[in-house]
């Protein structure tokens, strides 16, 4: 077994109570972690405790809309009054409002894309992650560095069709993560993004199983990523084995370039 040197170390995991969130809450929470789980749905609060707890780790559950500032510092200084630090932050929490910028079909007005559909996404895919972080890197400085994982998405690298708000939000990651990889890197932050591709969550199972066979045709690997993909690589990102990787989007999608997707 690889020593991630993540034991006792408190880690904050946004969107945890589902798909990929919820795969890398447990993941951590296996290597020892203690797990602060933020989710802005706690229906399932007591069950995600409950297999965080017995996957080996401490766990906490907070709810929060990472849109929110004092939602999320309130959630901030509860983990510190808690545990004393964060030491990992995971900004992994999103949503999806799919639209096409403009669709027009003939003799009907055009559709277009609605400043709700934009604004939505926006909110909780990029602020979201800037508030979050906003709150947790003077936590980190004060407590002699840490390590801050945004989740960005391959098509913030390559856009996608119809997803103009989605896109315009994952690439604002990319962008905001190279930034606070230069000012955050003299208080021993590191600061990296991970670009998941096509990934079998439940919102992605929804699809038309056509839709589901062309993204994955779509793919090298010849198939969807598992949750547990995308956990694997916060987790190497965030141990010791990462200690000099900082700056960078780690694509974790089976190979997916542009032009397949």
């Amino acid at each position: 077994m690889i020593e991630t040197g993540l034991s006792g170390k408190v880690v904050v995991v946004t969107g945890a109570a589902t798909g990929i969130g919820r795969a890398t809450a447990l993941k951590f929470a296996r290597e020892g972690a203690r797990v602060s789980a933020w989710d802005v749905n706690a229906d399932g609060e007591a069950e995600l405790l409950a297999e965080l707890t017995a996957a080996g780790g401490e766990a906490h559950f907070r709810k929060v809309d990472v849109s929110i500032r004092a939602s999320v510092e309130g959630a901030a200084a509860e983990v510190v009054a808690r545990w004393g630090s964060i030491r990992v932050l995971i900004n992994n929490a999103g949503i999806l409002r799919d639209g096409m910028l403009v669709k027009c079909k003939e003799g009907l007005p055009p559709v277009l894309m609605s400043d709700e559909q934009f604004d939505t996404v926006i909110e909780v895919n990029l602020k979201g992650v800037f508030v979050c972080t906003r709150a947790v890197a003077p936590i980190m400085i004060s407590g002699g560095g840490g390590v801050i994982l945004n989740a960005s998405s391959v098509v913030g690298l390559y856009g996608n069709f119809g997803q103009t708000n989605y896109v315009a939000a994952k690439s604002g990651v990319i962008g905001m993560t190279k930034v606070w990889a230069r000012e955050l890197g003299r208080y021993g932050i590191r600061v990296n993004a991970v670009a998941p591709g096509f990934i079998a969550t439940a919102m992605l199972q929804q699809m038309p199983g056509k839709v589901l066979d062309r993204m994955k045709a779509g793919t090298p690997l010849g198939r969807l990523g598992e949750p547990a993909d995308i956990a694997n690589a916060y987790v190497w990102l965030a141990s010791d084995a990462a200690s000099f990787v900082t700056g960078t989007v780690l694509s974790v999608d089976g190979g997916a370039v542009t032009g397949t997707i």
